[in-house]
């Protein structure tokens, strides 16, 4: 249906799972399997999502999967949010992931009412 790698939210999606990963690499590893591991699979999920709707048989679909990138950003968000409040990152570190997000989250919504 789409180009997905065509897709600027698709690109953006690839950055922040880039930075998740970088941004994540210095949390303990007892978090390996908590919020490094959540949050690095949100990260994916969203660019996941994107490529496989773009993918898909109609726009109907695509729609939908835009809707499972979306519902990954939210639960990102959350997520950085407590690794703030729990002191594994700084609040410009936040910052960052979130004005990402959020600029992802519009693009989502964007590209959902073109469909």
């Amino acid at each position: 249906m789409h180009n997905y790698k065509e897709l600027m939210v698709w690109k953006r999606s690839i950055e922040l799972a880039e930075l998740m990963y970088l941004k994540t690499n210095v949390f303990p590893d007892s978090e390996k399997f908590g919020l490094t591991s959540q949050m690095r699979r949100c990260a994916v999920s969203i660019a996941s999502n994107i490529a496989e709707g773009a993918g898909r048989n109609g726009k109907g679909e695509f729609r939908q999967f835009l809707g499972y990138a979306y519902g990954s950003s939210c639960e990102l968000e959350t997520q950085s949010i407590i690794s703030k409040n729990v002191g594994l990152i700084e609040v410009k570190d936040q910052n960052e992931i979130n004005r990402l997000i959020q600029v992802i989250q519009k693009m989502i919504f964007n590209l959902k009412k073109t469909l």
